[in-house]
């Protein structure tokens, strides 16, 4: 699991849970200090599954090597998203999933984002979760 844009490690700790001790999560965050404290917390907490990332795009993971993809709360922020959903798209595996949420963005505005470039298709909404997949 990638937690792209994890900031302080919200969902990141939570899927690192999930996962369980046989599955890893990346925690990727442009801004030194969210990693710094993303580590902080995997220290202490002892979560051994979670690995960070300081990056604004690249990852660094090998291509089709992630299952789901968080993109939460941070898609209206991005200067270049053609960029990252590019690198998104080579990560994620041909089954797996991008969820995304951004309470920034009405539902048109995701799906055209996150569609328009031709890479993912959308499969669907939960609440206020938007699930795409690859095309």
């Amino acid at each position: 699991m990638l937690d792209f844009g994890c900031g302080p490690g919200s969902y990141t700790f939570i899927v690192s849970k999930i996962v369980g001790p046989r599955g890893r999560v990346y925690a990727l965050d442009i801004h030194p200090l969210a990693i710094k404290h993303v580590e902080n917390l995997v220290q202490s907490r002892g979560s051994a599954n979670i690995k960070t990332i300081l990056s604004d795009c690249e990852t660094g993971l090998e291509e089709s090597s992630v299952d789901v993809i968080l993109l939460f709360d941070i898609f209206h922020l991005f200067d270049d998203p053609e960029k990252i959903l590019r690198e998104l798209f080579r990560v994620l595996k041909p089954t797996g999933v991008l969820s995304f949420f951004d309470p920034h963005m009405n539902k048109k505005s995701i799906i055209k984002g996150l569609t328009n470039n031709g890479l993912f298709d959308f499969a669907g909404k939960a609440e206020h979760v938007f699930s795409f997949v690859r095309k």
